[in-house]
């Protein structure tokens, strides 16, 4: 028999084992892992299938490894269930109209989410949009601010629905779609026009118009999208 087939199976078992204890609380989040020596011994295992199987489980996020400590349990989360496929994401966003059709899924969801916004934005829903939105005005004139209230801004129509896989969706879509963004020739008079669309955005939700709040938020994304193109071409 294969001695990595083995060794795979073996590591496979422990996986497991160790999985579950993390899903039911009895390894706590924040928590060591018990070390190479302890789980040798208590699975009769070699030091090459321990170190096999924290590799697995960091790759699943469930725990976190830095060299010369024990690794440390995550419990898994949104966040942490996105940021496993990242990798793979990354790969798509290389292959032709790979950015573009992930553009385009975010632009069905903020859609979808701005409408919803309209028709059910709590008073406090409004006051962090609008706080957003000045945050948004006041960094005009400095681009790197400006991007960092964009996000802001945009953030609080996947907060509104309180779904919590949402806000880990955007974050994921942020972090996918930095490598372009932060490229882009950023300039106050663009900066105005996003600011302008943000607003228009605003008073849809504000005047309890989902019509004119989707509206907005794709004519807006539609124009991010035409000055992404004039820069990186089709992508």
């Amino acid at each position: 028999m294969n001695t990595g087939a083995r060794s795979g199976r073996a590591a496979d078992q422990i996986v497991q084992s160790l999985e579950d204890r993390i899903r039911s609380g009895r390894l706590a989040d924040g928590y060591p892992l018990p070390s190479e020596r302890e789980l040798m011994e208590e699975f009769d295992i070699s030091r090459t299938v321990v170190r096999e199987a924290v590799q697995t489980l960091s790759s699943r996020g469930l725990v976190e490894t830095r060299p010369r400590y024990r690794p440390v349990v995550r419990k898994p989360g949104f966040d942490t269930a996105i940021a496993t496929i990242s990798g793979v994401v990354g790969h798509l966003l290389n292959q032709p109209g790979g950015v573009r059709n992930l553009f385009e899924t975010r632009i069905m969801v903020e859609a979808a989410l701005v409408r919803e916004a309209a028709k059910d934005a709590t008073r406090d829903d409004i006051a962090a949009l609008k706080y957003a939105l000045d945050e948004n005005r006041m960094a005009i004139n400095d681009s790197e601010l400006f991007y960092l209230t964009d996000t802001q801004f945009h953030a609080v129509f996947f907060n509104i629905s309180g779904n919590p896989v949402l806000p880990a969706v955007q974050r994921a879509y942020t972090t996918w779609l930095a490598p372009q963004w932060m490229r882009m020739p950023r300039l106050p008079e663009r900066n105005q026009r996003n600011y302008e669309a943000h607003q228009a955005i605003f008073e849809g939700i504000l005047m309890r118009d989902p019509d004119a709040a989707e509206a907005a938020l794709r004519d807006h994304l539609a124009e991010a999208w035409a000055q992404v193109r004039a820069t990186f071409g089709d992508i």
